[in-house]
C-alpha cells in the first residue's frame, strides 16, 4: 500500500489486490498528498478548488469523483460506484497540472450547457491524448479560479470521439 506512494506517471497504482477499504486508505493517501495538503495546487496560475456542493466546500465529494462513476441502476435513481480506472491514475492528477508530463497535452476551453444547473459553464480540459486521459476544471465565475471536477481515463466507448468533439468547438484562448 505504502509503494503507491512512489508511483509517478505513466505507472498505475497497485489497488486491485486490496480490499475495499485498505483500497480507499491507499487512494485517500495520494489524495491527501497531492490536493488536500497541496499549498501549490495551481494550474497556469489559477488556483484550483474543489466544488462547492450546497455552498459547501468538499473534499470527500471530490475524492468520490476522482474514483468513482456514476451508475444508473435502470430508474431514476443513479448512485456513485469504485472505478479502477479512475483510481489507478489519481497520481497523475498532479503530474499533468504541473505539467511535468512530457507527452503532448491538449489544454482547452469551451462552453457547455450544465444540465443540473441548467446554465452555461466555461469549462478548461487537460486531454493526454497518448494515454487517453482528460482532467475537468470549471472556471470560477471571477475567473481566477478553477474548481476541479473530474479526472478520468477514456475508456468507455465514444469517450475518445466526445472529447475529440469538444476539442472541435474550443475557445481560442484557454480561459
Amino acid at each position: 500500500m505504502v509503494t503507491n506512494l512512489l508511483k509517478k506517471y505513466p505507472e498505475l497504482l497497485e489497488i486491485m489486490h486490496l480490499n475495499e477499504r485498505d483500497r480507499k486508505e491507499s487512494l485517500k493517501r495520494i489524495f491527501k498528498r497531492d490536493i488536500v495538503e497541496n499549498t501549490d495546487f495551481i494550474f497556469r496560475t489559477k488556483q484550483i478548488r474543489p466544488l462547492k456542493i450546497d455552498g459547501k466546500i468538499s473534499m470527500e465529494t471530490l475524492f468520490d469523483h476522482l474514483t468513482t462513476e456514476e451508475e444508473e441502476d435502470g430508474y431514476k435513481y443513479k448512485k456513485r460506484i469504485f472505478e479502477k480506472d479512475r483510481s489507478m491514475r489519481i497520481h497523475w492528477i498532479k503530474e499533468h497540472i504541473d505539467e511535468s508530463v512530457n507527452d503532448k497535452i491538449e489544454v482547452f476551453s469551451l462552453i457547455e450547457r450544465d444540465q443540473k444547473q441548467r446554465k452555461d459553464v466555461t469549462k478548461t480540459y487537460l486531454y493526454n491524448s497518448k494515454e487517453k486521459y482528460v482532467i475537468v476544471f470549471e472556471v470560477q465565475r471571477s475567473g481566477l479560479d478553477y474548481f476541479l471536477l473530474s479526472a478520468y481515463y477514456l475508456n468507455r466507448p465514444g469517450g475518445e470521439k466526445g472529447i475529440k468533439k469538444k476539442l472541435k468547438k474550443k475557445l481560442n484562448e484557454v480561459l
